[in-house]
């Protein structure tokens, strides 16, 4: 079971790996879940939109794409490939006034809470997901 990273159509390092995929344990704890094999692969934004038309049928661009591959209700067991979109990321920094780091971290949680089952598709659930990143960011800076 790990975290591993990868880049696809982009050259972006995201900085402190070993404590983010620590980080995500925990998350995943919180949620009632254990960690299993997730990885995060960093790629541009026209490689996402690429996959965001082909796997969703959706003509736009978007931070992450989750492919969930979990056990939650046998095992509790967390999988998955999540897809984030550096370009976006960087881009929705700028417009929610926040570094691009804590923007990225924002949206790696992200990705983990689809994995553990949160949803964010209807205002009440996307609602629900951002007090939850919220949340989980401040684990971070315990």
């Amino acid at each position: 079971m790990a975290v591993k990273y990868y880049t696809d159509d982009c050259s972006y390092r995201l900085p402190e790996k070993r404590r983010t995929a620590a980080w995500l344990k925990e998350v995943a704890a919180a949620e009632g879940y254990t960690l299993g094999d997730v990885n995060y692969i960093f790629c541009s934004a026209a490689r996402l939109l690429e996959m965001n038309k082909a796997f969703l049928g959706h003509d736009y661009f978007t931070d992450i794409i989750t492919f969930d591959y979990s056990d939650r209700k046998g095992s509790g067991v967390v999988s998955g490939d999540i897809f984030i979109d550096v370009e976006t990321v960087a881009d929705n920094a700028r417009l929610y006034g926040a570094t691009k780091i804590e923007e990225m971290r924002r949206v790696v949680v992200h990705g983990v809470l689809h994995l553990c089952g949160q949803k964010d598709k209807t205002p009440r659930a996307n609602a629900q997901m951002h007090r939850k990143e919220d949340k989980y960011l401040k684990f971070w800076n315990l």
